[in-house]
């Protein structure tokens, strides 16, 4: 199915990792343009730009948690492209180390909500201006959540916070007021459970960690950036998903928060794409 993308422009944050840089493959092969943002990985992005095509991407770097920095990004999209139809909001951190809260420092806390909210505010504040200043019809904003802010996560619970935040607060506030300055605009969320990243390279390499996750799976898999590219896709397209807006779409093989298989039940061989 044509998922009317051709032609669009979207702005992929954190687009030089794994689940970033697979949406930007398809998006491309959708037809749409692409912004590739990296923050560090400079090399990476502009690999990606090769590979895709220089006249239908461009890698912008930049710390999405400064406004300024991120006022220079939406400009040279706009300068390459000339507006920007898409927001992919997908970058973001997951600390590796266990720290339970009361272990946490304020810095750390800080960090997290600066990478993984204040970002997606102030992109998400850029991409509705503009598209108000373009007149922009039907924009469509995907934020990428995690199963983390449905569950919680131990050890882990500045990720978690950020995450829940993005959810409920944010996409649920976003989508009432963005269709208020562009009558189609829509705005969604993806939740990923566990995805072979290299974000997730600690947990991947520890059998142990994948059969605890695992029990919890009804699939008994974990997923690939794929997975969840795929249904980025889906929500960015107004063809197939323009009556769908404030949604929290769980691509997760069915996880929940409680065992459901055991270790004996389950095939390691199998689990990993």
């Amino acid at each position: 199915m044509d998922l009317q993308l051709s032609g669009k422009t979207a702005w992929v944050t954190g687009a030089s990792g794994g689940i970033g840089s697979a949406i930007a493959r398809h998006l491309v092969a959708e037809g749409a343009n692409v912004g590739i943002h990296f923050r560090s990985n400079e090399k990476a992005a502009l690999d990606l730009v090769n590979e895709l095509g220089d006249s239908r991407s461009i890698a912008v770097g930049g710390d999405l948690s400064d406004e300024t920095q991120v006022e220079s990004s939406f400009d040279q999209l706009i300068q390459q492209f000339g507006q920007v139809d898409i927001l992919i909001a997908n970058a973001g951190v997951w600390p590796p180390e266990t720290v339970p809260i009361h272990e946490m420092t304020v810095s750390q806390w800080e960090a997290t909500m600066d990478n993984n909210l204040k970002s997606v505010f102030l992109c998400s504040r850029q991409f509705i201006q503009q598209a108000i200043a373009q007149g922009l019809e039907d924009p469509a904003i995907v934020m990428i959540g995690s199963t983390a802010g449905l569950f919680g996560e131990a050890g882990h619970g500045d990720y978690a916070a950020s995450k829940a935040a993005l959810i409920s607060g944010l996409n649920l506030t976003l989508k009432n007021e963005l269709a208020r300055v562009a009558p189609r605009g829509r705005v969604n969320v993806v939740n990923p459970g566990w995805v072979v990243t290299p974000m997730a390279k600690k947990f991947t390499a520890d059998g142990e960690s994948i059969k605890h996750a695992l029990s919890t799976i009804a699939l008994r898999k974990v997923a690939s950036p794929e997975d969840i590219a795929h249904s980025v896709l889906f929500l960015a397209s107004n063809r197939v998903a323009g009556h769908i807006t404030g949604q929290a779409l769980t691509v997760s093989g069915g996880m929940e928060g409680r065992k459901l298989y055991a270790e004996d039940e389950l095939d390691l061989g199998r689990a990993i794409p």
